[in-house]
Order: C-alpha cells, then sequence, then structure tokens
C-alpha cells in the first residue's frame, strides 16, 4: 500500500474579512464603534458604555463630551431588539445627567421622545421597559419636557406600565407620573385612565419601600384636585390611611400618609366620612400614643391646621373634641416640632368661638405660657401665635394668660430677634388692651418702651402691628407722656414714610391716637409729623382715610396751621394764647413756627397777626401803646350800664350784678387756664423764645368778659361785640368804599416799629375783614361765644354764629320785661356811640310816657344800627331774612301770646363787622353773598 498524503485545505474567500478581536481600553473607542455596521459590535459598544456611564456623573458627562448621545439615539430606533435595547439602557443612564437633558432639549421631540414611547409596547422585553421609564423618568424633571409628554400621551403609557410585575418597571414608571403630576392637567389624566387612581393606591401595599414612597408621593399629588378626591373617597382611601397607619412596620412610611389624608380631610365630605365611621377617634389615639414617631405627630397636627381652617371641619373637631389631643401634646418633653405644631393647630381651631372657650377652660393656656420660655424660636412662635388667636374677643382667655403670668412673657417678647415672635405678641397684647386693668398692667410692664424696638424692626408686618399696638396703648396723657419720653414719636413719624400700605396706615392711625393730646401734637410737629402727612395728603397714591384723619388731628391742635391750610376754624376750634394768622398757605408749603417768623427780617408781604396775651417772665420788652386814643378805648370799650331808678326794678338789677360778677370770675379763670399752658421744654437753648405780648388785647379781653358775658341772649352777645369789634378796628365802611379804607399804612408803621413780620392784633387800630373776623374769633372764644373763622378770597374773612329760635323769643321776652318797666315809670339809661365810636355818659332816653300808649325801650348801643321802635316791632335788627315778630287781639282787645317758635335747628348767620356792624346776615341771603366776596 502506498503512503496517504494529506490535502490542503481550500482557501477562504478572497471577498471574506477575516475575524478580528478588538480590546477596547477607552470609551472613546467604543463610541468610534457605534457606527459600526454590525449589530454585534454595536450590541457590545452599548453594553460597555452603559457600564461606563453607570459607575458615576462625571463618566455620563465624558460620554457627552465624547459625543455618545447622537449614535446613541439613532440606534433606539434600530430593527434589532438586542441593539436598541441596550442603546436605551446607555442612553437611559446618561439621561440622569441635567447637561444631557439640556442636549436632549434642544432636538426635535421627534428624536429624543417619540422613538422611547415605541420602546414601551408590550411586546418589548422587560429590561427595555425599565431604562425607558428610567429615560422618561429623567426627563420628567424638566418642565419643558412635562408639557411634551402630557402632550405626547405620556402619562396613559406611564400608567400603563405601574400594572407590570416587574419593580423595576413600576418604580421607575410611578417616580415618573409623579414627576408629571406638578402639572394639574396631569392630575386629571391619572383619573381618566381606566383603574388608574387603583393601581396607585396598590402600589402603596408593595413590599418595597422605595415604591410605596413614591406611590404615597404620587397620592399626594391626585388628592389636590378635588374631583380626585370624590374618586378616592368612593374608593375607600380613608380607611385605606387608617389601616396603613395602623401598621407599625411601616412607621417610617406614616409621614407620608399622613400628608395624603391631611388632602383628603380638606373636603367638608371627607371630614363628616371620618367623624361618622370612627375614624377621627383612631386618629385622635394615634396622635396621642405614646410609641407614634415625632415627624408622623407633627404631620398629624399639620393635617388637623389644614382640615381646620375650613369652619364645618372646625365644628367636627370641636364635637369630637380634638383639641384635647392637641393640648396634650403641649406638654410633651424634648419634642420641639411637635409642640410647635400642636400650637399651630389650636391657634387654627381657636378661629371657632366654642373652640376658643373650649381651649381655654381645658387647660390650654397655662402649657402655651410656658412655651414662651422656650429657647427654640419655633416654639416661641408657635405660642405666641396660638396666644393671639385665642385671646381675640375673648375676656376670659385673657384674664387667664394674665393670671398665668403671660403678660410680662409677652411684652419681653417684643423684643425677641424673631420677626413673627414680635408680631404675634404685639396681637396678643392689642387683644389684651380693651380691658382696663389689663391694659393698666400691661404699661406697668414697660409696653410703651418695649414697643419702641418692634417700631425699629425692618419686618413690614411688625411694623405694621408694633402702630397698632401704640394706638392701643397711648389712649391715657400717662401712656402719651411716656411715649414721648421714650422716644416713640420719632419712630412714628419714619413709618409715616413707609412705601408699605399697610405700615402707613397703621401707622397714620397710631399719630391721630397720640395727637389727642396737645403737647403730644407738638411733640409730632417737632419730629416732621406735619410735613410728611402734607406730603402724604398732597400725593394721590399714598393719602387714604388714615392719613387723612390724623392730618385733621394734627391740625386740630396746630390752630395756625389749620386756619393756613383749610382756611377755616369751626366752632370747636378755640384760639389761644400763640395762635398766629400767617395767610393761606398752599399745600405744597409748609407753615413756619411762630419763633421762626418771628426772626424774619421785615418784608413787604401782608403781616403776621398774633394772638398772645401772656407777660413774659421775667417781662421782655414792653411793647408801646399805639395811641392814648386806643388806651382810652381799650379801657371804656363799649360798656353797657343800665339801672332803674325804682324799687320795683332793684331785685332785677341784683341778678344781673350777680350774672355779671359769675362771668367775670369766668373769665378770668379761663384766662388763668390758658396762661398756664404747659409748654414743651427745650435742652439747653441758646435764647428762649418769648412771643411778643399784647397787653391792648387783654384790656379788651376783661372789657368783653365783664361787659358782653352778662347779656341776657346770645344775639345780644353776638351784636355787641360785632359792635365792640369794628369800633377797635375803624368803626363801620360804606359800602363801595372798602378800598378807600387806610388800614395797611399803620400796618406797614407798625412791622417797621417792632421790626418784625409779626404784629399783636391789639395794637391795630384798623382792619378790615380778615383783621375783624379773626378779632372777633378770639374775643368770642373767651367768654364760650360759638362762632367760626371762615377765610375768603381777596382778604375776606367772615364769621358764622348759630342762633335758634329761642334766642328771638328770649330777646322779645326781655323787651317786654322792658316794656313794663317803662310803663311803672323805670327810667333806662344807655351809653350810646356818637359818629365817632366813642363812648358817652349815661343819658336817659325813654322817661314814663304820658299817654296809655306801650312804647318798646330796647336797650341799644347803637342808634343807627338797633333804632327803638314802637309797635313791639324789631324794625332795624339787622337780621336779613328774619320775619319780624307778630302781635295781634283778641276781639275784647286783649292781646293774643303767639305759640313758641321752634328751636332747632338751629339757623346760621353772619355777623356784619363792616357795613353795618353787629347785624346779622342770614347765609343764604344776598347780603351775605355781598359780605363774603369782592365789590
Amino acid at each position: 500500500m502506498g503512503k496517504k498524503v494529506k490535502k490542503d485545505s481550500e482557501p477562504p474567500p478572497s471577498d471574506v474579512f477575516d475575524a478580528v478581536t478588538v480590546d477596547a481600553k477607552i470609551a472613546k473607542t467604543a463610541v468610534l464603534l457605534l457606527d459600526s455596521p454590525e449589530d454585534e459590535v454595536l450590541v457590545k459598544s452599548c453594553e460597555s458604555l452603559y457600564r461606563f456611564g453607570e459607575k458615576s456623573l462625571e463618566n455620563k458627562s465624558t460620554l457627552l463630551t465624547l459625543g455618545a448621545l447622537e449614535p446613541l439615539l439613532r440606534l433606539i430606533r434600530h430593527d434589532e431588539r438586542a441593539v436598541h435595547r441596550n442603546a436605551i439602557m446607555a442612553l437611559g443612564v446618561m439621561a440622569g445627567h441635567p447637561e444631557v437633558r439640556r442636549e436632549l432639549r434642544q432636538r426635535d421631540p421627534k428624536i429624543y421622545i417619540k422613538p422611547v414611547q415605541k420602546l414601551l409596547a408590550p411586546e418589548e422585553e422587560t429590561i427595555t421597559h425599565e431604562f425607558a421609564t428610567l429615560y422618561i423618568a429623567s426627563l420628567s424633571q424638566e418642565y419643558t419636557t412635562k408639557t411634551l409628554l402630557y402632550a405626547k400621551d405620556g402619562v396613559e403609557q406611564l400608567v400603563s406600565m405601574m400594572k407590570t410585575p416587574d419593580p423595576d418597571v413600576q418604580k421607575n414608571a410611578i417616580e415618573a407620573i409623579s414627576l408629571l403630576l406638578d402639572d394639574f392637567r396631569a392630575r386629571a389624566t391619572v383619573r381618566k385612565v381606566d383603574t388608574g387612581l387603583e393601581t396607585v393606591i396598590e402600589l402603596t401595599k408593595s413590599d418595597y419601600p422605595a415604591i410605596q414612597t413614591l406611590a404615597l408621593d404620587t397620592m399626594e399629588k391626585l388628592t389636590l384636585d378635588i374631583l380626585n378626591r370624590e374618586v378616592l373617597r368612593e374608593l375607600n382611601l380613608l380607611d385605606h390611611c387608617l389601616k396603613f397607619l395602623n401598621k407599625p412596620e411601616w412607621a417610617n412610611l406614616h409621614t407620608n400618609c399622613l400628608r395624603v389624608l391631611s388632602n383628603m380631610l380638606e373636603d367638608f365630605d371627607s371630614c363628616e366620612a371620618l367623624y361618622s365611621s370612627g375614624g377621627l377617634t383612631k386618629l385622635m389615639s394615634f396622635i396621642t400614643d405614646t410609641e407614634t414617631l415625632p415627624d408622623a405627630k407633627t404631620a398629624a397636627c399639620v393635617a388637623v391646621a389644614r382640615a381646620a381652617k375650613q369652619n364645618e371641619n372646625r365644628k367636627i373637631f370641636h364635637e369630637a373634641e380634638l383639641e384635647n389631643s392637641l393640648i396634650a401634646l403641649l406638654s410633651t418633653d424634648n419634642e420641639t416640632k411637635v409642640r410647635a405644631s400642636a400650637a399651630r393647630g389650636l391657634a387654627t381651631m381657636s378661629e371657632n368661638i366654642s373652640s376658643r372657650d373650649f381651649i381655654g377652660r381645658n387647660d390650654g393656656i397655662a402649657p402655651l405660657v410656658s412655651m414662651l420660655r422656650s429657647d427654640k424660636v419655633d416654639v416661641r412662635e408657635a405660642a405666641s401665635l396660638c396666644l393671639s388667636s385665642l385671646t381675640a374677643s375673648n375676656a376670659y382667655n385673657c384674664a387667664e394668660v394674665f393670671d398665668r403670668h403671660g403678660v410680662e412673657h409677652l411684652v419681653k417678647m417684643l423684643g425677641d430677634t424673631a420677626p413673627m415672635c414680635m408680631r404675634y405678641a404685639c396681637i396678643s397684647l392689642c387683644n389684651m388692651a380693651p380691658d382696663e386693668i389689663l391694659r393698666s398692667a400691661i404699661m406697668k410692664q414697660g409696653v410703651i418702651e418695649s414697643l419702641n424696638s418692634t417700631l425699629s424692626s425692618t419686618d413690614e408686618l411688625v411694623q405694621s402691628q408694633a402702630s397698632t399696638a401704640v394706638s392701643a396703648f397711648v389712649c391715657d396723657a400717662a401712656a402719651r407722656s411716656e411715649i414721648r419720653a421714650s422716644g416713640g414719636l420719632t419712630l412714628l413719624v419714619k413709618l409715616l414714610r413707609s412705601g408699605a400700605v399697610d405700615v402707613r396706615r397703621n401707622a397714620a392711625w397710631a399719630v391721630s391716637v397720640c395727637a389727642a393730646d396737645p403737647e403730644t401734637a407738638a411733640e409730632l410737629t417737632k419730629h416732621g409729623a406735619m410735613d410728611v402727612l402734607t406730603d402724604i395728603q398732597n400725593s394721590v397714591t399714598l393719602r387714604n382715610y388714615f392719613t387723612e384723619q390724623a392730618f385733621n388731628k394734627m391740625l386740630d391742635n396746630s390752630l395756625p396751621a389749620k386756619y393756613a391750610f383749610t382756611g377755616r376754624l369751626d366752632f370747636t376750634d378755640s384760639i389761644t394764647d400763640g395762635f398766629f394768622d400767617c395767610g393761606q398757605v398752599r399745600n405744597e408749603c409748609k407753615v413756619k413756627p411762630l419763633d421762626d417768623l418771628c426772626r424774619e427780617d421785615v418784608n413787604d408781604k401782608r403781616p403776621i397777626l398774633l394772638i398772645n396775651t401772656i407777660e413774659s417772665q421775667p417781662p421782655s420788652t414792653p411793647v408801646p401803646s399805639s395811641s392814648a386814643e386806643t388806651d382810652g378805648q381799650g379801657a371804656e370799650a363799649g360798656r353797657l350800664k343800665s339801672s332803674g331808678s325804682k324799687k320795683g326794678s332793684a331785685r332785677g338789677g341784683k341778678k344781673r350784678r350777680s350774672k355779671k360778677a359769675a362771668g367775670s370770675v369766668t373769665a378770668s379763670s379761663d384766662e388763668e387756664g390758658l396762661a398756664e399752658t404747659p409748654q414743651p421744654p427745650l435742652e439747653n437753648p441758646p435764647e428762649k423764645f418769648v412771643a411778643p405780648w399784647d397787653p391792648d388785647l387783654e384790656s379788651w379781653i376783661q372789657v368783653v368778659s365783664n361787659d358782653i358775658r352778662p347779656m341776657h341772649t346770645r344775639r345780644q352777645q353776638v351784636e355787641a361785640l360785632g359792635i365792640i369789634v369794628a369800633n377797635k378796628l375803624g368803626g363801620p365802611i360804606e359800602k363801595g368804599k372798602l378800598g378807600e379804607f387806610p388800614y395797611e399804612l399803620q400796618a406797614s408803621k407798625l412791622k417797621m416799629e417792632l421790626g418784625s413780620n409779626v404784629i399783636p392784633i391789639g395794637r391795630l387800630t384798623a382792619g378790615i375783614h380778615y383783621h375783624r373776623a379773626l378779632l372777633f374769633k378770639t374775643l368770642s372764644d373767651r367768654i364760650a361765644l360759638p362762632c367760626t373763622l371762615e377765610r375768603g378770597q381777596y382778604n375776606r374773612a367772615w364769621n358764622e354764629v348759630l342762633l335758634t329760635d329761642k334766642d328771638t323769643a328770649e330777646d322779645d321776652e326781655v323787651d317786654e320785661e322792658r316794656e313794663t318797666s317803662i310803663d311803672g315809670g323805670v327810667d333806662i339809661e344807655v351809653e350810646i356811640l356818637d359818629a365817632e365810636h366813642k363812648f358817652h355818659s349815661p343819658v336817659p332816653i325813654l322817661s314814663k310816657p304820658s299817654t296809655g300808649t306801650r312804647k318798646s325801650g330796647r336797650v341799644s348801643i347803637a342808634d343807627d344800627v338797633l333804632p327803638v321802635s314802637d309797635g313791639g316791632s324789631r324794625h332795624g335788627s339787622g337780621i336779613v331774612g328774619d320775619t319780624p315778630r307778630q302781635t295781634s287781639a283778641s276781639a275784647h282787645g286783649e292781646p293774643v301770646k303767639p305759640s313758641p317758635p321752634p328751636e332747632f335747628p338751629p339757623k346760621a348767620y353772619i355777623v356784619d363787622l363792616i357795613y353795618t356792624p353787629g347785624s346779622l346776615l342770614r347765609t343764604d341771603s344776598v347780603e351775605c353773598s355781598y359780605y363774603q366776596h369782592l365789590e
């Protein structure tokens, strides 16, 4: 046999590439291999990139830098299942980096969202579902992507993924849904998906805590929708939550479950269902159970507080006496959050009046007061919040806080470092302030001085409430004196400049309360309150009712400024020493103080009229009298005397003299009270300012007090005073010749003589409307004769008085008494003014008549103004628009008394001080209009 020869193997085809095993050492090589046409290379490259990116966040960023994102997005659309499976694994890991997500958002959604949604198809592998849901969960962290996923029906696909048995798919799907539910539209979508809500409830029973946590978070967001709550209530979610709380092995998830329950209890139907089923009792026992974790107790208190915001829910909780459980938590040791949460829950419950009483009468105040001493800010804040609610319109709780020594702790809390503690302390003290006893006790604790720290706070809420507290406590003179001494007025004025509406409004209210005291008002003016309020009133956007009230209150205590700004002093505004008339001031201007006006150089403007009868101590340089004639007028000044010559009138004369003496004593006491008006002291003044003394005005006031005050009727007082004022300032002026009246020359001489623009009004011997109206108002205020002072245009000013028909009736009765005296042979003496308005000696004007005719013997001050008339008529009385008194006789010739006229409403008159001094002009008459306007 021959030897067997081995045959050579056939060589490979020439077009076949020999297999090469590549050992890639760096990620860049794997990224380059993603462009390979071989499926096996693609599968292995994607797998290696997945393992590399899973290790750290830096590796994900490295893959993005190497350009792996683009080929991976292309490979998830590959037809080979293994290729797109490994590609989505690598892409799902990379999507966890925010830079990768930002890069994805710059692309078309058809490239990075639509292909991934196709991978959620049921025929795909479970691992593909896992990383596709992971990818979607990562993208759901961005708001723009949430909107895209919602528009692409991503919610429905994720709900279907929750039903898969694989826990990883469930976790990623429920996490993605939880993130998508931040958009409120997605909450309704889950409800509309078949068994969507039921699936979420089932996931809360999962064996995996991570899935349970995500399911409870998802349920918390779903229960924010009211329609979802209705469906979930039908699915017995409340019972499910209570059962969940009864499982100790799920204690770490009780907080999440209580947040779900908190949302459910916002509906009254849920509270009612929980109460009727006994679930509320279980919740109360869960709260007070010692084995319950502190975080769970805190969450339960928060749930109660949120539910108690509804009035109907508060009623249900009160019927179940839920307050007792919260009060028990207040005494929990070493559990700061629990105590604070319980206090906040009680604060919400105390909005119900019954709950407020229940808490106060069941030892709820004592632990709250003890919490005020805590070192923890949260505890102090919650306790003060609760006390502010409990003391609102509840006298018992206010007294209980005082008995438990809570006042001193609240006052100390006004200086707390926490703004909310200061604010709630202010509210609590304000609630207690209406009780006078409690307010006195709080004042003794130094609340006024403590409020300065709250007024100086930078928090607007604290500033607003502190201003309210100031207005609550400075309601008496002692408190206002204390706030002046403590410097709180400066802080109030500063708050008036605040840009916050609430702060400015409450500060204005506090200023208006403080300004009730003249000294406090003067101090506020010193600190610039009037200037600030003036600026506010000139602003359309800043002013309001409260700033207007404060401005008017400041003007009431600063009559010169009030008259300068408003041009009117009312019946209740009494001119005292120190008043001055600087003329009309525009709203944007300021009224300078008197000392500054006195120091100004003499100018050509109208003089400033000063009212001051207080002599300086020691006396300054005496002000010389204007002339001997003025002194003579001041000595006599329109004294009216009437005496009877018969014994029958002696009793009446004695009675009039007693009234006159009483009037003089009253006038002197009024002057003493005005002279003793306290002035705010100045600290080390270089030169104390003393207003010029006006002895002439003082003498005129004495004359008016002695002669005008004792008159029988107010009408007589007005008429007589009008004549005296006119005589003092030049006498009557004929109509049409007012422009020829020389009053400016004397004023200019006085300005040069005194070296000042301020002239005491008593130095004047000639004046027109605004001089006479000011003097009339000054003198009438000294004898308690109410009138107004109103400024018009072109140096016009007038005084308005209110007279009732009773004044006229009394005046007529006096006339009748005098007629009777005349019939009895009484001679009446009066002092008559001649054409030069000088007083003459008494002369008899009437004697016993020779016939039986009765004549009226009315006492007249000026024979041309109030002449004696016949027949009982009051012709020439100077009252325009009044109907004369009518008399009638019976058939037998006997007089018949007319029916008494009604007393009210009073009629308004203007006192004529120019043309016919002493006459009264009805305010609705043509003569009144002529008097008030330019001729």
